[in-house]
């Protein structure tokens, strides 16, 4: 590291201690030095949380390395010396202090809770949150946004959509001062790979089980199969890149479990392609007017731009004036592209703090 390069101290509350978490957690361990030479942050993680264990902080650091061997070894995580424990992670936030909160629970749809009060004590504390839990966005993607404008504080959630895949942060920032009109895109991984193996001749039960068996699909594939996982997504796109929030009942939804094998050959006679398709769609510009919201199966010709988007491949097409249609595809699963779309908001945020 240069002399006299200055190294600001980022201090870290992490939430969600699962798959995701610990991935984020490793990659702030071993790229320590990396953000202390090329970001100029020297991040230390002060509260480490998980649903069985509840929250731990030590305001001088955690041990990173114990807290992974304790988890791999299915022991507490509360196990280090010295640590303060609560068994509530709210309880713990409120009593602590923080730079930052990562926030990757997983918090259910009916009303995204735990992650939604994690996420509004934070940023009513002006403490800027990263986040990869989809349904409190869904749910208040707007509110949030508000809360870290008026608190002068960022929000970022971009492995909700498309895991690593820069989605938001094109759309939001980099799209700044184009006015968006409305989306479609292929917006769930294993609904799309599904798919793709059967109209190559798979049926629906092997290409599922294929999904299960390369961890693409959960032993209950209800929220990816049945279109709820993307109307999550149909509602963060809303929320966040055209700032109207939806209800989950404004969003139409029909899964592809009833895709029949004969629909997917008539499909390929005639040149086309069943694909599960997200639509967003305003009657006026930037969020405006009436709504149009669905998830469904649509029979697409081929030269549409979504047709031959194959496998765990992801995209959407965004289109905003002047500018036209812009299409962002790429890989849209798996917990290490969270755990990078995480990472990358992360470094985003810590830039913007040392410019302070």
């Amino acid at each position: 590291m240069p002399a006299g390069h200055v190294v600001k101290p980022l201090r870290i509350w992490l939430v969600g201690f699962g798959t995701v978490g610990r991935w984020v957690t490793r990659a702030l361990d071993s790229q320590r030095e990396r953000l202390a030479g090329k970001y100029g942050i020297g991040v230390t993680v002060v509260g480490l949380a998980s649903a069985r264990d509840g929250f731990i902080y030590d305001g001088t650091g955690l041990d990173i390395q114990s807290a992974l061997s304790l988890a791999s070894e299915g022991r507490s995580i509360a196990g280090q010396p010295g640590v303060r424990r609560w068994a509530s992670t709210i309880e713990g936030l409120r009593a602590t202090e923080a730079d930052l909160l990562v926030e990757v629970t997983a918090s259910p749809s009916a009303d995204g809770e735990p992650g939604v009060a994690h996420i509004r004590e934070a940023l009513g504390r002006q403490i800027p949150v990263v986040t990869s839990n989809k349904w409190p966005v869904a749910l208040r993607g707007v509110e949030f946004s508000e809360l870290a404008r008026s608190h002068g504080v960022a929000f970022r959630a971009e492995s909700t959509v498309m895991s690593g895949t820069p989605v938001l942060s094109t759309l939001v920032d980099g799209l700044a001062g184009a006015v968006p009109i409305g989306f479609r895109g292929l917006l769930n991984a294993t609904a799309n790979f599904i798919l793709s193996r059967m109209a190559e001749g798979t049926s629906y039960e092997d290409a599922l089980v294929e999904a299960q068996m390369a961890g693409l699909a959960e032993r209950n594939p209800a929220a990816d199969v049945e279109g709820h996982d993307a109307v999550a997504k149909v509602m963060i796109l809303s929320a966040l890149v055209f700032a109207r929030q939806l209800r989950r009942e404004q969003v139409d939804c029909r899964g592809i479990t009833h895709i029949a094998r004969t629909e997917m050959d008539q499909a390929a006679s005639a040149g086309a392609r069943l694909k599960h398709v997200a639509t967003l769609e305003f009657s006026e510009p930037d969020g405006a007017g009436n709504v149009t919201a669905r998830v469904e199966p649509e029979l697409l010709p081929g030269n549409d731009p979504l047709t031959n988007i194959e496998g765990t491949t992801n995209a959407v097409i965004c289109r905003a004036e002047p500018i036209g249609a812009v299409t962002i595809t790429g890989p849209g699963a798996g917990p290490q592209l969270a755990g990078q779309g995480v990472f990358s908001d992360l470094i985003a945020i810590a830039r913007s703090y040392t410019d302070n």
